[in-house]
């Protein structure tokens, strides 16, 4: 794997978290540079964390499944961009209680919730052989830089890009899983 494609898969596993982090900077009266750090790092050290864990549980499956790994990173892939592009266009009647304050346990859920789907990209990072430590830290870091922007760009223009930033990232991890699958098939 490539580190266009690699970056492009941060992209789009940073996307929930570029949503969170807009959620939170909108909440935010005055642009808490410490604050938006402290959530970039949370996110960023979870985005990174799963994948890695992820890695490890596909190592220990590696043996039974490798006849069929390229279905499977891609309908890992698939579900997870296919999640997000629903997501994005289902009608959030919830209205988020806006709470200035940071919360630590707050930030491990939503740490937790929004990097489940770098966990199944761990696995498929397993069956393709890819280089683990280059790949969690070019996850972790673009996660990182993103989720400070989310936000900054919270604070200052609202949630409006929440959903362009989940459709953009559901239809990059249903193309590469794609384009995953199709080399496997020698399509490509």
């Amino acid at each position: 794997m490539g580190l266009l494609e690699l970056l492009m898969i941060a992209i789009g596993l940073s996307m929930d978290a570029f949503a969170v982090a807009l959620c939170k900077g909108l909440c935010m009266k005055k642009l808490n540079y410490r604050h938006a750090v402290i959530i970039g790092i949370f996110f960023g050290g979870f985005q990174a964390g799963m994948p890695l864990i992820g890695w490890l549980l596909g190592h220990q499956l590696e043996k039974y499944i490798t006849a069929f790994d390229h279905w499977i990173a891609f309908f890992l892939l698939a579900f997870i961009g296919g999640s997000m592009l629903k997501e994005a266009f289902e009608e959030d009647n919830e209205v988020d209680a806006c709470d200035n304050r940071l919360n630590i346990k707050e930030l491990f859920i939503l740490a937790t919730a929004t990097s489940i789907d770098a966990l199944a990209v761990g696995i498929t990072f397993a069956f393709l052989r890819v280089s683990i430590l280059p790949s969690i830290t070019i996850i972790g870091a673009t996660t990182l830089v993103l989720s400070i922007i989310g936000v900054a760009m919270g604070n200052k223009f609202g949630v409006k890009y929440k959903n362009k930033a989940e459709i953009a990232g559901g239809i990059v991890l249903i193309l590469i899983g794609t384009k995953i699958l199709l080399e496997h098939l020698n399509v490509l």
